[in-house]
């Protein structure tokens, strides 16, 4: 979109982390206001007919009607988080939510780079998406408590990451599936 643009582009404008988003890790996407890639956003537009508000809770009228049934359909990352992200970012302070954020980046590419058998770039985006660093921090010392894996093939590799992550998942009643849009 013609004149929108953000110098922060790890969180979207609406609140998604565009930092674990597999569009913007490919460099499919520059990430929420970074440049050329899909702006043809409503809320973008909106936010540039609100001064160009950086963060929607900066507008006045946030939570706005742009936001109803929002939240019940994923598209390249979950969205069941982005009303918690955006409380915790706002509670915590950008830079610290921010930092914690480039902790989860830093563990996706981990999972991506040693347990990736190229079946589970999505489901790995997912779970750093969704689970509480705490238990990827957990999830990652476990694989790395594990030397006899690096003898075994990523195949191996994968299914014991997915089974961690699966388990903490299960924990916690969080569902790794990306929810499809219900229709109208």
């Amino acid at each position: 979109m013609k004149g929108f643009t953000r110098a922060e582009t790890r969180f979207s404008l609406c609140g998604l982390n565009c930092a674990l988003c597999s569009m913007h890790l490919g460099g499919y996407c520059p990430g929420c206001g970074g440049g050329a890639g899909n702006q043809s956003c409503a809320i973008a537009k909106c936010s540039l007919e609100h001064g160009g508000v950086q963060f929607c809770w900066e507008c006045p009228e946030y939570p706005c009607s742009r936001y109803e049934d929002f939240d019940d359909g994923d598209s390249f990352v979950p969205h069941r988080n982005r009303q918690q992200d955006v409380a915790q970012a706002r509670e915590l302070g950008l830079e610290t939510y921010l930092a914690q954020l480039e902790e989860k980046r830093a563990i996706l590419d981990e999972l991506l780079a040693h347990y990736n058998d190229g079946r589970r770039k999505t489901l790995f985006n997912t779970a750093v998406y969704l689970l509480p660093l705490e238990d990827l921090r957990t999830v990652i010392a476990a694989l790395s408590s594990r030397p006899e894996l690096t003898e075994q093939s990523v195949k191996e590799r994968a299914l014991a990451a997915v089974e961690l992550l699966q388990a903490a998942a299960d924990r916690l009643d969080i569902s790794l599936k990306l929810n499809k849009k219900p229709k109208s």
